[in-house]
């Protein structure tokens, strides 16, 4: 608990504002379809822009999104999506991929890649991503209940921002938000202060008691220990989503982490936490 005011047991009177993360609180995503999609991409980029048998485009693009996690993640920044469009793109087309342990010339890359194309390129992956994730059908009465008497937002650790916005209208869920905050536009990742702030902003609530916010994540780390930190309140998830593809799943505790003021198993839980409204200013 160093460097972490311990907080009274969560009041939910003084929960103002909930903020959700996304993949796999919000939206399970499951490997077979997280994979399917990122097969279909390939297979839409490589025709579109004639780069041959999309098999070598998808080994292109593991190991362009693992150099990104220890180039950007492992440095709390969010990766770029369009730079491993743009890199991916390039080796297609015959440039060198530096050695595992180099950074990229991305000039060079810059130069071998229309923006025009990378354009294209991420919104087919957002059209494809959208398309290839069934939407829960248990959380739109879970953000209506809350959004009935509280600020409601999306915060999330994501590498597109515009995928969470086209998943959130095809879900149906924009009208129970009041923001959507992407590491991707704010330029730093979960568990970083600096995003639990940009979020209290988008809320229309900077300069709020930081407790009385409440963040529900599955990731102990990113979303429990990064809010408790930023003093607010934090719902530990336990997802239970085996095989995730996605960063933190999984994960558990690390020695030294704030613990989470609520532990649920199911989404909808969270309603019983805040079954009595904000009060008293």
């Amino acid at each position: 608990m160093a460097g972490v005011t311990p907080l009274p047991r969560l009041d939910p009177r003084a929960i103002r504002a909930v903020t959700f993360d996304f993949g796999d609180t919000l939206v399970p995503v499951s490997p077979v379809a997280f994979r399917a999609v990122v097969a279909a991409v390939a297979v839409d980029t490589c025709h579109r822009l004639a780069l041959g048998d999309p098999g070598p485009f998808l080994v292109a693009w593991a190991e362009e999104r693992d150099r990104q996690v220890r180039e950007d993640v492992t440095e709390g920044r969010e990766m770029d999506l369009g730079r491993r469009f743009a890199r991916v793109i390039a080796r297609r087309r015959g440039m060198p991929a530096p050695r595992a342990e180099d950074r990229w010339d991305d000039t060079e890359v810059d130069a071998a890649v229309d923006p025009a194309e990378l354009t294209w390129a991420l919104d087919a992956y957002r059209d494809r991503w959208v398309a290839g994730i069934p939407v829960p059908p248990g959380v739109a009465p879970v953000l209506a209940v809350i959004a009935a008497t509280r600020r409601v937002g999306i915060l999330s650790n994501w590498p597109h921002a515009p995928t969470i916005e086209a998943f959130v209208v095809r879900a149906g869920w924009r009208p129970y938000l009041a923001a959507v905050v992407v590491s991707a536009d704010v330029g730093a990742i979960k568990p970083d202060a600096s995003i639990f702030r940009a979020a209290e902003a988008a809320l229309g609530m900077a300069g709020a008691s930081p407790a009385s916010f409440l963040h529900v994540g599955d990731d102990p780390r990113a979303d429990v220990a990064g809010a408790r930190r930023a003093g607010w309140r934090a719902a530990w998830l336990h997802a239970r989503n085996p095989g995730s593809p996605l960063p933190g799943a999984g994960r558990e505790p690390e020695p030294g982490d704030p613990p989470a003021d609520v532990e649920i198993d199911a989404l909808e839980e969270i309603l019983d936490v805040l079954a009595e409204p904000p009060g008293g200013g």
